[in-house]
């Protein structure tokens, strides 16, 4: 899901860690993390961050009004490398006392790389954007609407509100740029692909993870309790984006995927069988998952049929 590890797949950007600085002094460090959920289809999500700010209210401003930037130098990083995973984008930022409830980051260019036509095909900001890989030939344009301008702003769940002052001992914030959601094709059959990001955020102590778990119980596998590796989970979150991750051994007979760094909310919760069976389990698939704040939600799947076609 490279410079940076996780801009989820959900993409999951986290701006953690604010901490006093040991000095004792007005401000305060930020550290800003990146994660995402992948996209089905795209390869590749490479975006250049160029600028990334916090809005709010400045202790000690006249109006009370203020910027206060935390990244001022470009990065550039594919944003599928970041799946189930965060990265540090900015680390111990000095950031005045304040309240901030406004994150925003200017993103000055990009490209992404699509199944497509069987093949693959590359769509740029432009034909000579820096990130694209020596050689690249691009196929067509990648439109991104104010993106580079004011910035874009990244929403806050509404249970989890972000609000950074100095009197907090340690902040985490974990924000998810879905890039399924954020990336399609131009309406009009004109080939073009344009960038809305869909970006969310959240205190990291309000992220969750969701454990699916598949036990083979009564049925008897060719292969035995190992023949659950051949299984993948799905997560999909309530945009319609999925990620999917390999079962991998807990214990002799249970196989467990663990999906990290989400965000509060309902998510749904499927199994892939491998190729040429059918398969069914005790609970109905679909299942649903509902993360809350900080917690671990688990769906435990046991194998009630398992047929070779």
């Amino acid at each position: 899901m490279t410079s940076l590890r996780h801009l989820t797949s959900t993409l999951l950007l986290a701006t953690g860690m604010l901490f006093l600085a040991a000095c004792g002094d007005s401000n305060a460090r930020v550290t800003l993390k990146l994660t995402d959920a992948p996209g089905d289809g795209i390869e590749k999500a490479v975006v250049t961050i160029s600028k990334v700010y916090l809005k709010g209210s400045v202790d000690g401003k006249e109006d009370g009004k203020g910027d206060v930037v935390l990244l001022s130098e470009p990065v550039t990083t594919d944003l599928l490398t970041l799946a189930n995973d965060t990265a540090d984008l900015v680390k111990d930022a000095e950031v005045p006392a304040g309240t901030y409830k406004e994150l925003r980051f200017v993103i000055t260019g990009g490209y992404i790389q699509v199944k497509q036509d069987g093949g693959s095909r590359i769509f740029a900001t432009s034909r000579d954007y820096a990130g694209l890989p020596d050689g690249a030939q691009v196929d067509g344009d990648l439109q991104m609407p104010s993106a580079s301008s004011s910035g874009l702003k990244v929403k806050f769940d509404k249970d989890a509100d972000v609000t950074v002052t100095s009197d907090d001992d340690q902040k985490v914030i974990l924000v998810d740029f879905d890039v399924a959601q954020s990336f399609g094709k131009e309406a009009g059959g004109s080939g073009k692909w344009v960038m809305r990001p869909i970006i969310k955020g959240a205190d990291l102590e309000f992220s969750g993870n969701v454990e699916v778990s598949l036990e083979a119980g009564d049925v008897s596998l060719p292969l035995g309790p190992a023949q659950l590796s051949s299984f993948s989970a799905v997560l999909i979150n309530a945009d319609g984006s999925r990620e999917t991750m390999s079962l991998t051994a807990s214990t002799a007979t249970r196989y467990v995927a663990d999906f990290k760094f989400l965000l509060p909310g309902t998510y749904q919760v499927d199994l892939v069988g491998p190729e040429g069976v059918t398969f069914s389990t005790d609970l109905t698939r679909p299942a649903t998952a509902t993360v809350g704040s900080g917690a671990e939600s688990n769906v435990d799947f046991v194998l009630t049929s398992f047929d070779v076609k």
